[in-house]
């Protein structure tokens, strides 16, 4: 049994991303919290974030080092069954 903390969430967004909202309301129901990376505002952490992802849109989630996707991606993984391993540290 391991006792590691659950991974840090990550979200690289913009102000005006409805799909940013829905990202951070349903990890908010969950109970988790995030650091958010504003794109937006930030021209070199936008930069970083396509180098990453090798994608331009938003919300781009990463639990830990797991590179989830977008919030499509990450209701895709909800809905397998495979979302709360990945957010207890489980993956």
């Amino acid at each position: 049994m391991s006792n590691a903390s659950p991974p840090t969430i990550t979200i690289y967004s913009t102000a005006q991303c409805p799909y940013c909202v829905m990202a951070k309301n349903f990890l908010k129901s969950k109970g988790k919290t995030w650091a958010e990376i504003r794109i937006d505002t930030d021209l070199a952490e936008r930069e970083k974030m396509v180098a990453l992802t090798r994608r331009t849109s938003v919300p781009q989630i990463f639990i830990g080092d797991v590179h989830v996707g977008g919030y499509d991606d990450m209701m895709a993984l909800h809905r397998a069954g495979k979302l709360d391993a990945l957010l207890d540290g489980q993956a």
